[in-house]
């Protein structure tokens, strides 16, 4: 079975990136320090630092695993070099209105990325396919949890280059 890719801009990758970097080289070494003092002090079953600390060391490679796993499928792509801008794709700011004329602005990132109160939204999250090579004026019908609802596309806008 095959993966879909997991798109992702510049900074999405570069955060990820941060992550695995602050864990792995800081956190990681500090915990298993205080793992090795707290083993030395002698019985490990009442040791508040040592159970605390294996548990949170199985947390930090379980989430550098999957970090690692992330950042391989990462497949970056540049906003700035979008060729066709007419267009909603991947990285697109987009402003929507709804049939009641609510309007939201959204911006098209990487599913890692996604941040839904901040208006980023995942590539593959239902209102991202629905408006996947939308034109301004385009009327797009999206599947909510809520029932169906239909957006028409007021604008798009990249990131400058």
């Amino acid at each position: 079975m095959e993966q879909r890719p997991n798109y992702i801009t510049p900074a999405g990758y570069a955060a990820l990136r941060s992550e695995y970097e602050q864990l792995f080289a800081r956190e990681r070494p500090a915990l298993v320090d205080t793992i090795a003092w707290a083993a030395g002090n002698g019985d490990r079953s009442e040791n508040g630092d040592y159970i605390y600390g294996r548990k949170r060391l199985r947390e930090i490679d379980r989430r550098l695993g999957w970090l690692s796993k992330r950042m391989k499928a990462a497949k970056v792509v540049d906003p700035t070099a979008a060729e066709d801008r007419e267009r909603v794709w991947f990285g697109a700011t987009v402003t929507i209105a709804d049939e009641d004329d609510g309007r939201r602005v959204l911006t098209l990132v990487g599913d890692d990325e996604a941040e839904a109160g901040a208006g980023r939204i995942g590539w593959h999250a239902p209102i991202a396919r629905a408006l996947r090579g939308a034109a301004v004026g385009d009327v797009r019908r999206v599947v909510l949890p809520a029932g169906e609802k239909e957006y028409e596309v007021l604008a798009i806008t990249y990131p400058a280059a």
